[in-house]
Parts: structure tokens; sequence; C-alpha cells
């Protein structure tokens, strides 16, 4: 793996918001195919990381590299048209638009392109979803709209696909099945980087995991090893 190019990377990465030092000389990598998990409690900087990668915060020092290529003076939609694409915190649909409007948005900077291969791989996931097509966004489930707010993500073809706290307001059931459908996701070929709190359940489908604590990586290592590390198992997994 070491002699393949990161299909997304952090060099150094420090960022403030006005005087406050938020990341903390933080280096990622995200090999072509992954699935890693950016885990961390609350005020860790893991939403930060987000933002830097897509170009809402920008850096003091260091890069952000997609392929290589360092994005730092990129705009967001030249990272999304790369092949950045995220399913936000609290899925954040147009609410008073249809399911299938929601989707197309989702697809916004390929207008013009036939997208009934996208559709359906979004319904092969999703049945329900397909079953909603007309009716408003806002009128669904908690649990439907996390289903479209995913597809809306995969609509953008990803080359790497985001997740901001995906078992965010969603019951265990309703948990569960989602990060089956993240793994199925990665599986069928999608690199995927999950920001999440619930360390068991990420790390259960993960290749490899970082913690951020106060802006610092304190800990990086296989999915596997991280679920029997003491120190992750005594701070992050609730055991002692």
């Amino acid at each position: 793996m070491t002699d393949q190019t990161p299909v997304l990377s952090f060099r150094g990465i420090n960022t403030h918001y006005g005087a406050v030092h938020i990341l903390k000389d933080v280096d990622i990598d995200i090999y072509a195919g992954e699935m890693v998990s950016l885990l961390g409690g609350n005020a860790s900087g893991k939403t930060t990381t987000l933002k830097t990668i897509l170009g809402y915060v920008q850096p003091t020092t260091g890069e952000v590299l997609l392929d290589g290529v360092s994005v730092n003076d990129w705009s967001t939609a030249d990272r999304v048209a790369h092949g950045v694409s995220m399913v936000p915190e609290n899925r954040r649909l147009f609410k008073r638009m249809t399911v299938r409007e929601n989707l197309e948005i989702g697809a916004y900077l390929r207008s013009g392109e036939d997208l009934s291969t996208d559709f359906d791989r979004v319904f092969d996931l999703f049945p329900r979803v397909k079953e909603r097509l007309g009716q408003k966004a806002g009128t669904l489930s908690g649990g439907e709209q996390q289903m479209v707010a995913m597809g809306r993500a995969l609509m953008a073809r990803p080359k790497v696909l985001l997740m901001d706290e995906p078992s965010m307001g969603l019951a265990p059931v309703l948990v569960a099945q989602n990060f089956e459908i993240i793994e199925r996701i990665n599986k069928a070929g999608t690199t995927v980087f999950v920001v999440e709190q619930n360390a068991n359940m990420a790390l259960s489908i993960a290749d490899r995991g970082y913690v951020l604590q106060t802006g610092r990586i304190v800990l990086a290592d296989t999915a596997q090893a991280l679920l029997q590390n003491p120190q992750m198992r005594e701070a992050y997994l609730g055991e002692v």
C-alpha cells in the first residue's frame, strides 16, 4: 500500500479559528478502496478536519492533497469536481424539495448527463428511496432522510465519500443498518472516510482508524488493533 499515492492526504495540517489552535500537525493518509475512521469526542477537531478537506476552512500551515496534488488553493466546487463528496451531519436535505430533486442536486456538476445508472445504484442500496421519489424530503423519517443524504452524495460518483457522524440522531437498529450500507458502498469500490463518535461501530467495518484528541492525532492503527488497544478501550470504547 505504501507505494501507492493516497487518494486523500493531510500533511502537517494546522488550523486556527482566530487565535484558537484547532488542528495541530495532523497527518492522515487514505488510500483508494479503504474505509478509514476518524474518532474522537466533542471538540476534538473532527468537524474541522472535514471542513478543511472541503475547503471551508483554510489551513494555517500544511497541505491537503487529492491524488498527490495540493488543493489548498482550490474552491470547494473544484474539490467536489475532483471526486470529494460528503454526507453531512444531520443530513441537511432541502426539505421543501422532493426526494428526486435532492438526489439530482448531488449530480449538479454533471448536468446534461444520463443519470439513470446513478439512480439505479441508489435504488439498489435504498429501495425505500425509490418509493419516496415524489415526496417532500422534509416529510421523511430520520432514517429515510439519512438514506436520501447518502444517495445524494453517491450521485456525484465520488472517489472518496466523507461521512460526518452517520449515527447521529438515529435509533440503534437504524445505526446498524446504516453502517451495513456504508460497508456495502465501500466494498463496491468507493473509498470512505467516516468521522464518528461511535467508535465500536465505526471500527467494526473500517480498515484503519485515527483518533483525534484536542486537535492532535494520538492513535493511528488498523481497526482491529485499535479495538484491542487498552488506551482506546478505556477512553473511547467505555471499557476499563
